[in-house]
């Protein structure tokens, strides 16, 4: 025991050693090659060149408005001085107890009044939950200048085009040709690098400062066994500006199986389209670009027909075979409405709905409500995806009714069919080992996700009071080589978007939302004396998801009579007020309800003055 006590100490001061060294060192800046860029590329990367007079004395801000106590909603703030950089505006997807809310975006009341200062907002990649919210975000805050690779921004300038006709013209884009490539944002120098995501063109960041230098990665993985390339290693990391702030997602924090390499989730797909003996279903993210491009390229190569469908998944094609992505080959790609006409054995549908979204293809075909798709027997449907925290029952019931309808479904638990975007826990070490930054902040998931992670960089060696977990809102500082938590808090309530409602759902409305859902609700409609605020004839009861009124007359006609007795006032001022008197329905015909059936409606009063 004493013997692991000292080991871990001697490694501790080890690694307390190394980072003061490289700390107090001379710094040394690599120059690295620019790719060369198009005319338009060069006058973009010029507008962002600035000639800010920075003030060493000015404090680095990091502020995570959202993605920090959850999934989705990734949105983070540096400031420094009179210069702000962000990065991401994602959407959170709504949870279980949000009905009828389509999705949340982070809440930019802390930006108010500071638009001007906005230097630049930075996309790590294409994934919703980092960009889903720009079509809503960037016009509030005057459409600042927008940093990402090619495909981040051809997919972000058709969410803008989906949310407003004619609005992507308005967006003003800097295209990240090569990762060498440096930019100026006020006093920010941003320089990037490669990561390994589930999606193309993802990278990670670095923002240098008088202060100190932030490395963000994105989202990101360790891929040990690549298909194409070498690994993907962040040592240059290490070499950054001192004091360095590692901000690194930590979804994979209790994550204590090897990541699935690609080659053997492609080889278990391949297996299985090869051998069906029918039709191949595969649902997946739509955004899994590089998955479906290689499910595409293997169909060519054995003469099977892919149709696909789904509004985003056909959208992220199309933009990445623009971009020169993919390349398909002639007649392999064919239209839903067409598979009729080829044998099942030929036909793999490539679809949207793994995570049992209701609008999603794949809930559609289940429900029979496709319109070309109904499940055979022989079909073998085939979810290549991940279960996002909080979807965990609604897959469930989306594989117990695939098994009643086919007897081919093929899911993680019973092969690896997908191969996740994010880390583990070994990775977590050996990002943290590779970058030896001076700070970590563990973000990008769920608070208990941040506090293993925490536990992880500790369990090397990393220094306790070096690592800081955020909430959603919580103010970093660093100033002069010491860092803290401010005391105060930006606002980052909830923005639920609901049609074409941004911000209008609040809290009172969502909780009753919830008890109608819960408990149902009852209509109480009176006719009363405008003069003498006496009542007129008998209440009408109706009942929406309560009690079913044919069946419980008895009940209805106790409701009818305690909403006379409480209508009954002997004083004519008093009943004819109508805010008095849907109070008094609400508590008084309330209790009386809870009384007969332990439920508490929504109880809507409507008073009509004659």
């Amino acid at each position: 025991m004493n013997k692991t006590k000292e080991k871990d100490k001697k490694q501790k001061r080890s690694y307390s050693k190394t980072t003061t060294a490289k700390q107090t060192g001379k710094q040394t800046q690599s120059t690295t090659r620019q790719s060369k860029n198009s005319s338009a590329q060069k006058k973009a990367t010029a507008k962002v060149l600035s000639t800010t007079i920075i003030k060493p004395a000015e404090k680095l801000r990091i502020i995570p408005l959202g993605g920090n106590e959850e999934v989705g909603r990734n949105m983070t703030v540096f400031e420094y001085g009179q210069d702000i950089v962000i990065l991401d505006m994602g959407i959170q997807f709504p949870e279980e107890d949000m009905p009828g809310i389509d999705y949340i975006v982070p809440n930019i009341s802390y930006l108010k009044g500071k638009e001007k200062n906005i230097r630049g907002v930075i996309f790590s990649h294409g994934h919703l939950d980092h960009i889903g919210a720009a079509p809503i975000l960037l016009p509030q805050l005057g459409n600042p200048l927008i940093i990402g690779r090619d495909l981040t921004l051809a997919l972000i300038k058709h969410r803008q085009e989906d949310f407003q006709k004619g609005s992507s013209k308005k967006l003003k884009t800097l295209s990240i040709r090569s990762l060498d490539q440096k930019i100026s944002l006020g006093a920010f120098k941003v320089g990037f690098f490669q990561v390994e995501h589930s999606i193309m063109d993802a990278m990670g960041v670095t923002l240098e400062t008088p202060q100190g230098t932030v490395i963000h990665p994105g989202d990101w993985a360790i891929e040990r066994d690549p298909k194409h390339g070498q690994i993907v290693r962040y040592d240059h990391l290490a070499k950054v500006k001192k004091p360095s702030v590692l901000m690194l997602e930590s979804l994979g924090a209790t994550n204590t199986k090897e990541r699935v390499p690609e080659r053997v989730m492609h080889r278990n797909l391949q297996k299985l389209i090869r051998e069906a003996p029918g039709r191949t279903i595969i649902a997946t993210f739509s955004s899994q670009i590089q998955r479906i491009k290689e499910i595409i390229e293997y169909a060519g190569r054995i003469g099977k027909k892919v149709a696909l469908d789904g509004y985003s998944m056909k959208m992220n094609i199309e933009v990445a075979q623009k971009l020169g992505y993919i390349k398909i080959k002639k007649g392999v790609l064919i239209p839903i409405s067409q598979i009729h006409n080829y044998p099942d054995k030929k036909i793999i549908v490539i679809c949207t709905g793994a995570q049992g979204e209701d609008r999603a293809v794949l809930s559609r075909i289940i429900e029979n409500n496709h319109r070309y798709i109904k499940i055979k027997k022989t079909d073998t449907i085939i979810f290549s995806s991940s279960v996002i925290p909080g979807n965990e029952r609604t897959i469930q019931r989306l594989k117990d009714n695939l098994y009643r309808l086919s007897d081919n479904v093929i899911h993680s638990d019973i092969m690896d069919v997908h191969t996740s975007g994010h880390s583990t826990i070994e990775d977590i070490k050996e990002m943290i080992k590779q970058i030896k930054p001076t700070y970590f902040l563990p973000v990008y998931a769920n608070h208990y996700f941040l506090k293993e992670a925490a536990k992880i960089a500790q369990s090397i060696g990393f220094p306790k009071e070096n690592i800081f977990v955020l909430d959603n809102g919580h103010i970093f500082e660093l100033y002069k080589n010491k860092a803290k938590i401010l005391d105060k808090k930006a606002n980052t309530d909830y923005v639920f978007v609901d049609g074409l409602g941004i911000g209008d759902i609040s809290n009172v409305v969502l909780r009753d939302r919830r008890v109608m859902s819960a408990e149902g609700m009852l209509v109480v409609i009176a006719t009363v004396d405008t003069k003498t605020g006496r009542l007129i004839g008998n209440p009408d009861i109706i009942s929406r998801g309560f009690i079913y009124m044919k069946a419980n007359k008895k009940l209805v006609e106790e409701t009818r009579k305690k909403a006379k007795e409480i209508l009954k006032d002997e004083d004519p001022r008093t009943s004819a007020n109508q805010a008095y008197l849907k109070e008094k329905l609400r508590n008084d015909l309330g209790q009386f309800l809870f009384k007969k059936t332990e439920r508490r409606p929504l109880i809507l009063p409507v008073i009509i003055q004659v």
